[in-house]
């Protein structure tokens, strides 16, 4: 079998693919006008038996969002590439839908009329914009908690304001070798294989009206990752 395996440097996303509109991309800087806070949270169950399970918390404060992801069963040692989706139905895909991956595997772009583009990159450092849809290198290891906050565009935030959004966690290791391999490419990126963005895991965002979100709360500050050396080591990733 020839192995496509995972690169350490992989930051250039097929934007037509994921579906990213390039209004979405714009500025970062401005504040808005509503600076009302929205507490939203996601129950992020798994796609493609994965057996993964998530849950995210998001605080809206103006433009700027703070998230934490907790997760479990995601494959260890590997970066997982994780994003708000928006757009398409603003929902998360029938996880018995038929995909063209690996043995009907749903693909990301299966799922595009479901989900929507990458609107936001929930990467541990630096930017998270849709351009870094698969900066792999920026990317939490494994099960490694996130945490971060960062300011999002006038449209992203409206939208989460609206309750319209969903969070993605990406990577399966669909055939259990312990790494991203396999002869089928990524349909986003052809230098990696499928199983490295193959969706694992989706969770539908939906406005906490009860304000049950406390920063406190959540263990740890929001300004910095929740597990040292979160962003681990891609030597592990193939051969």
């Amino acid at each position: 079998m020839t192995r496509r395996t995972l690169p350490v440097l992989a930051a250039t996303a097929l934007f037509s693919s994921l579906g990213v509109a390039p209004a979405m991309a714009g500025s970062l800087g401005s504040t808005g006008t509503d600076t009302d806070t929205t507490n939203l949270t996601a129950n992020i169950t798994e796609l493609n038996d994965s057996g993964v399970e998530s849950t995210a918390w998001l605080t809206l404060d103006g433009n700027e969002l703070s998230v934490r992801i907790d997760s479990s069963g995601l494959l260890a040692g590997a970066p997982h590439a994780q994003h708000i989706h928006i757009g398409g139905a603003n929902q998360c895909p029938d996880p018995n839908q038929e995909g063209t991956g690996f043995e009907g595997a749903i693909r990301t772009t299966d799922a595009i009329d479901s989900y929507g583009g990458v609107q936001v990159s929930l990467t541990t450092e630096g930017d998270t914009s849709p351009a870094s849809a698969l900066a792999v290198e920026r990317f939490p290891v494994g099960d490694a908690a996130y945490s971060r906050t960062f300011t999002v565009t006038d449209e992203v935030a409206a939208s989460l304001r609206n309750g319209e959004g969903s969070v993605v966690l990406h990577g399966v290791d669909h055939n259990g070798s312990g790494e991203y391999d396999g002869e089928q490419v990524s349909d986003l990126n052809p230098d990696l294989p499928s199983e490295a963005t193959d969706p694992a895991a989706c969770g539908e965002l939906n406005i906490d009206s009860m304000g049950s979100l406390s920063m406190g709360s959540l263990g740890g500050s929001f300004g910095s990752m929740g597990s040292t050396g979160s962003t681990g080591s891609l030597g592990s990733l193939g051969s």
